[in-house]
C-alpha cells in the first residue's frame, strides 16, 4: 500500500462528532508517550499530521485522518499517563467503550507498545479489551531503533508471552527515527482493510 494523501478530518471528544461511518477504519492506541504521532507521521509521509507533544497524556481527543481519500487512521487517547486525575481517565474508559463497541466500520486497532520494555499492566488489560470487541490482532512495537538485533528478539518474545498473542497475530517493530517498518505494517494494515 502506498499513502499519497491524508488530512486530518475530525477532532472529536463525543460520538456526535465523529465522521460517518461511510468508510473502513483502522485506529491506533497506545501508553501516553509511546511514539503515536510520530508513528502516523512517518506512515502517511507527513512531517505534521499528527501533533507530536512534549508533554505525555496531551491528547484528549479522537482524531480522524482521511487516508488516500477511501479509509480513515483513527488516533485514538494515549493511556496509563499517571499524572491524569483519575476523572478523565474514567472519560477516557468510557470513551473508548463507545468507541470500539459502535464503531461498526472499525476493522482493527493497532495497539502500540514501547519495545524497549515488557507490556504494561494497561498494555495487557487494552489487548484483553480490544480481544473482547474482536479488535486485537495486530501489535506495533515502536522505538525499533533504541534497541540492537538481540534484544529485538528477546524482546519480541517478551510482548508476543505477555500479551498473549497467538501465531496469527501479527508483531511488527517499527522505527519512525530510522525510517523502518512502516512498509510491513501498511501491508498488514491493507489486508485489514481488504477484509
Amino acid at each position: 500500500m502506498r499513502i499519497i494523501s491524508s488530512e486530518l478530518e475530525t477532532i472529536a471528544v463525543k460520538p456526535s462528532q465523529y465522521p460517518p461511518m461511510d468508510m473502513p477504519e483502522i485506529a491506533f492506541v497506545g501508553r501516553s508517550n509511546v511514539g503515536k504521532s510520530s508513528l502516523l507521521n512517518y506512515l502517511t509521509g507527513r512531517k505534521n499530521l499528527a501533533r507530536v507533544s512534549g508533554s505525555p497524556g496531551k491528547t484528549r481527543t479522537i482524531n480522524f485522518y482521511l487516508v488516500n481519500g477511501t479509509f480513515r487512521f483513527v488516533d485514538l487517547p494515549g493511556y496509563g499517563y499517571a499524572k491524569v486525575s483519575k476523572e478523565i481517565t474514567k472519560d477516557w474508559g468510557r470513551m473508548m467503550e463507545e468507541f470500539f463497541s459502535k464503531r461498526e466500520n472499525l476493522k482493527r486497532v493497532v495497539q502500540l507498545v514501547d519495545i524497549r520494555h515488557a507490556p504494561s499492566k494497561q498494555d495487557i488489560e487494552m489487548y484483553e479489551y480490544l480481544k473482547h470487541y474482536g479488535l486485537s490482532g495486530l501489535v506495533c512495537a515502536t522505538k525499533g531503533d533504541k534497541v540492537s538485533g538481540n534484544e529485538r528478539q528477546k524482546n519480541k518474545a517478551l510482548i508476543r508471552k505477555t500479551l498473549g498473542l497467538d501465531e496469527n497475530d501479527k508483531l511488527i517493530v517499527v522505527s519512525a527515527l530510522k525510517k523502518s517498518g512502516a512498509q510491513e505494517l501498511l501491508e498488514a494494515i491493507s489486508l485489514e482493510l481488504e477484509d
